[in-house]
């Protein structure tokens, strides 16, 4: 029976070997972002004309994320699985012997392809390998990849750029990808129902389905990612992208309703915990990527933290993490795991809360430990959520499930991103109006500090005319960087409130313990 079905090696070594490659992607991903000014500067490129390095892996794996469920069956879950690391490892070879801005450009674009194959697969891999009982711990291995590679990145990605160059952050991909392939060929293998889905599955392609999805999601992207830099719909290029990706997408939710056999099962989100659990997985993501962007950005821009020194205060973050996803992985079977998840998001709410208090005075110690605090809950609402996809929904598809839970958090961190750099950028100005209302120049406050800031720097060998110049300056600098403090503040609260209004919404899901019965969705599913 196809319930009964077991790999013929260790579940757990399979794990570790899917787990292999997710862990390589999305730890490429973040060291990327920064060793983009190295980058921008080896090839004598624009920051912005830089850019497009991220821009171009983004949409590309956006295009991916969604299709891949549909291209497992199609071909065959193992056979697609290696087909992205090996384009993700070729990709990493052109990338780092890049001469040029578009080269590298055009192989990021490969790259992105390969990368957004590999978590889909490797979750659809795990759900397939383990029994029910045994998910949680399972998603706990798969959940070290996209949690955790976030938080190491940078730390690695400061310490290579500048100890090396932004060619080895490509090419230390080499001999992962490598020995993912090897592994990979050894131990994975697929199911009795993905060998028979793949075996029946040469029948027409949905083309108009595969076009929508692939056009829509890339605008979709372009849009989030160009747009605070283009400045929203005041640009009319990011207005364009808008525009169409909102008629591609809705054309593409019509077609694949309808269609007999759609590139994405859009009818599986009406099943109550797998519609509920993607709904968590964006909001998920916004808070996951949103909080892993902010704060190196906060001590870089505010604090003068180099990249390789603002990683260091994430990292202890991430072996926290290893830590509470094993912790979440042996309590999922002894816990209602939408209790878990709810606590889980009460225990983020309360750490995002905390980083309220980050001020210019924070010490290197302090915004370790907070970030350390803001971490503990992720595990509680990643492994459950991961779990709880698949109640109720057939197991054939598995491959739908993930590429569509994935999707979903990738976009939420792309959405999350997007929205908190706005706000920041748009709350930093009213807080700036706000301050500079309350400087009085002749009142005894103001009049004071400059003269305590020009007598300093009189005292060091400048003239008073230019002292009293700079110290105007100066007062300005600190302007701005309180009011940026501010908006900081201001979005880890914003974050904080919404994550904590999603605790009572696991209860809309079933329990696991249903999941060996056929539910109404999974009838539907069919």
């Amino acid at each position: 029976m196809e319930e009964e079905w077991r790999p013929k090696h260790n579940p757990w070594a399979i794990a570790l070997t899917v787990t292999l490659a997710t862990f390589m992607e999305v730890l490429d991903t973040s060291i990327a972002n920064v060793a983009l000014p190295h980058i921008a500067g080896s090839l004598g490129a624009s920051q912005e004309e830089a850019t497009w390095v991220l821009t171009s892996y983004l949409v590309s794996s956006a295009v991916v994320l969604p299709i891949s469920g549909w291209i497992s069956d199609r071909f065959g879950r193992k056979r697609f699985y290696m087909t992205c690391v090996a384009l993700f490892t070729i990709s990493s070879i052109l990338c780092g012997f890049a001469p040029s801005l578009p080269l590298l450009i055009l192989a990021r674009i490969v790259q992105g392809a390969g990368g957004g194959g590999l978590a889909p697969s490797e979750q659809a891999i795990l759900a397939d390998t383990f029994p029910v009982a045994k998910r949680g711990q399972a998603f706990a291995v798969y959940g070290m990849a996209v949690v955790c590679a976030p938080a190491i990145g940078p730390t690695l990605g400061g310490w290579i750029t500048d100890n090396y160059n932004w060619h080895w952050i490509f090419f230390i991909n080499v001999p992962i990808g490598l020995l993912s392939l090897w592994l990979t060929n050894r131990m994975v293998e697929d199911p009795p129902h993905v060998r028979q889905r793949s075996a029946t599955g040469k029948r027409s392609v949905d083309f108009v389905g595969l076009a929508l999805v692939a056009s829509g999601v890339g605008c979709l992207e372009f849009f989030l990612d160009k747009g605070q830099e283009k400045d929203w719909f005041g640009d009319p290029m990011i207005r364009t992208f808008a525009l169409l990706a909102s008629v591609l997408l809705l054309l593409f939710v019509y077609w694949e309703w309808h269609h007999p056999d759609p590139i994405v099962d859009l009818k599986l989100l009406r099943n109550r915990n797998f519609g509920t659990a993607v709904f968590l997985q964006l909001i998920l993501g916004m808070v996951l990527f949103g909080s892993t962007v902010l704060i190196p950005q906060y001590l870089q821009v505010l604090l003068g933290y180099t990249a390789e020194r603002a990683g260091f205060v994430l990292s202890p973050g991430g072996l926290i993490l290893i830590v509470m996803m094993m912790v979440a992985g042996r309590t999922l079977g002894k816990m209602d795991p939408r209790l878990m998840v709810s606590i889980g998001y009460v225990a983020v709410a309360a750490g995002l809360y905390n980083l309220t208090r980050l001020s210019l005075d924070t010490s290197f110690g302090t915004a370790t430990l907070w970030r350390m605090l803001q971490v503990i809950g992720l595990p509680f609402v990643f492994i459950p959520i991961s779990t709880l996809n698949y109640v109720g929904v057939p197991r054939s598809k598995s491959n739908q499930i993930s590429s569509l839970s994935n999707f979903a958090r990738n976009l939420g961190g792309s959405a999350g991103t997007a929205l908190l750099t706005t706000f920041i950028a748009r709350t930093a100005q009213t807080h700036q109006v706000q301050l500079a209302a309350n400087i009085v120049p002749g009142s005894a406050p103001y009049s004071l500090y400059m003269d305590a800031v020009s007598g300093m720097l009189h005292t060091a060998g400048i003239s008073t005319v230019q002292a009293t110049q700079m110290a105007v300056g100066y007062a300005y600098q600190q302007l701005i960087r309180q009011a940026s403090m501010l908006s900081y503040q201001n979005a880890f609260f914003v974050l904080a409130v919404s994550i904590v209004c999603l605790a009572p919404l696991p209860f809309l899901m079933r329990l696991p313990s249903n999941a060996g019965k056929p539910a109404p969705e999974e009838i539907a599913a069919h």
